[in-house]
């Protein structure tokens, strides 16, 4: 048996891909198990990307590019950033990694030393803290309440900050709950970051095209624009573009570090794959038309869903600005008792039971970071949806008191 590193004892295997992975086990059983766990839209990659990457593989476009993306797709990136959120960049300022994942790892791994301590605003996504700690930094989660909107406030944020605070990291819309921070409350939080001048800013900004209701969208450096060189912006294409297995991410931000996370990746993974980078590059320069299309469904899934969890006895389900994720609160749940006899004692027994009696895979919200939640996707079909929130529905009914 190999001795593995002991940094493996501080970190945990993903819990929504271990959901995910449960639930297709139990369909291959013959279960009829309808996941709510998963984190990519249901729509397929529009067909102009696709024919993207068929003419870069005709065109023999399938070699080793720079580290850290080519200079096509470097440019589009910074088209895109002066567009859409009034960034500019230069291409020595950007990063292109194997998804946004990479890119966060990346910038962990170039800047953390042992005790430095990175702010995590809860609930966050689940790769978040662990990608600190193997980076030997130290997350320090921050409650975010429903009754704020699962949103950081000013005051909570300067409370956290402390000398050994190296970053903050904030996503919006957020995985797991959907919330988004409008340009008054992403102000508060750039007010108390403009007196800290030792922090730096990470931004998760993946699903910045997936938001409703005419929200609009905005990212620190944006609001902020003294901020802009202590900020790293993160960005994709996985999510609006329906391109989670293409592995894109990337980022702008001060070049020594840009410099710095792509020695990094040059002796981990090296570039991205060349025919994923020429299928993002008309992914951002193409045709954007499909994402409000898609927005629609979203939002009527959401509202939908929203509807039919709050009708669930035991649950209390807000209705978030963006991505495509629920988090309802299942307290009226704790304590009950299922009908096979167990009590309900925490979040993670309630989606074990619904797995378990209902057929339907979701993920604790003990994995997120606050608890007694649970994260629903619901990228996936309005019938599909429908379905699960009945079953929701009557396991909440068959508890007892």
């Amino acid at each position: 048996m190999p001795q593995l590193a002991d940094r493996l004892s501080r970190i945990k295997p993903s819990p929504t891909i271990a959901v995910s992975t449960k639930a297709r086990e139990l369909k291959a059983a013959g279960r009829d198990v309808i996941g709510l766990g998963a984190g990519e839209p249901d729509f397929e990659t529009p067909d102009n990307i696709k024919a993207a990457a068929i003419t870069a593989i005709n065109g023999g476009d399938t070699r080793y590019t720079a580290v850290d993306g080519t200079p096509e797709l470097k440019a589009a990136i910074c088209e895109k950033f002066k567009r859409d959120n009034g960034l500019e960049y230069t291409p020595e300022q950007i990063s292109v990694g194997t998804g946004g994942k990479q890119i966060l790892y990346n910038a962990f791994m170039a800047t953390l030393n042992p005790g430095d301590e990175v702010i995590i605003p809860a609930p966050f996504w689940v790769s978040y803290p662990d990608m600190v700690l193997l980076a030997d930094g130290e997350p320090v989660a921050v409650p975010c309440m429903q009754s704020n909107g699962f949103k950081l406030q000013a005051e909570d944020l300067e409370e956290a900050i402390t000398d050994k605070t190296k970053w903050v990291l904030l996503n919006s819309p957020s995985n797991p709950t959907g919330a988004a921070y409008s340009y008054d409350e992403m102000k508060a939080l750039t007010d108390v970051l403009k007196r800290h001048e030792h922090v730096m800013i990470l931004t998760d900004d993946m699903y910045e095209k997936l938001v409703y209701d005419d929200f609009e969208f905005v990212t620190p450096a944006q609001v902020e624009p003294s901020l802009y060189d202590r900020t790293v912006t993160m960005n994709g294409v996985s999510k609006a573009y329906c391109m989670t297995g293409w592995r894109i991410g990337y980022c702008g931000g001060p070049a020594p570090l840009i410099k710095a996370m792509a020695k990094i990746q040059s002796q981990s993974t090296s570039n991205p794959c060349s025919v994923s980078q020429a299928a993002a590059v008309e992914a951002l320069r193409g045709d954007q038309g499909f994402i409000a299309k898609h927005n629609d469904v979203f939002k009527a899934r959401r509202d939908m869903v929203v509807d039919l969890l709050n009708d669930c006895p035991g649950l209390n389900c807000s209705k978030p600005e963006g991505a495509f994720y629920v988090y309802p609160s299942c307290e009226g749940t704790i304590g009950k008792t299922t009908p096979d006899g167990k009590q309900i004692s925490s979040d993670g027994d309630f989606v074990t039971y619904l797995l378990e009696n209902s057929d339907v895979a979701a993920v604790q919200g003990e994995a997120f970071g606050l608890s007694p939640y649970l994260r629903i996707s619901y990228a996936t079909s309005t019938e599909a949806l429908k379905e699960a929130c009945e079953r929701i529905k009557r396991a909440c009914e068959a508890l007892s008191e």
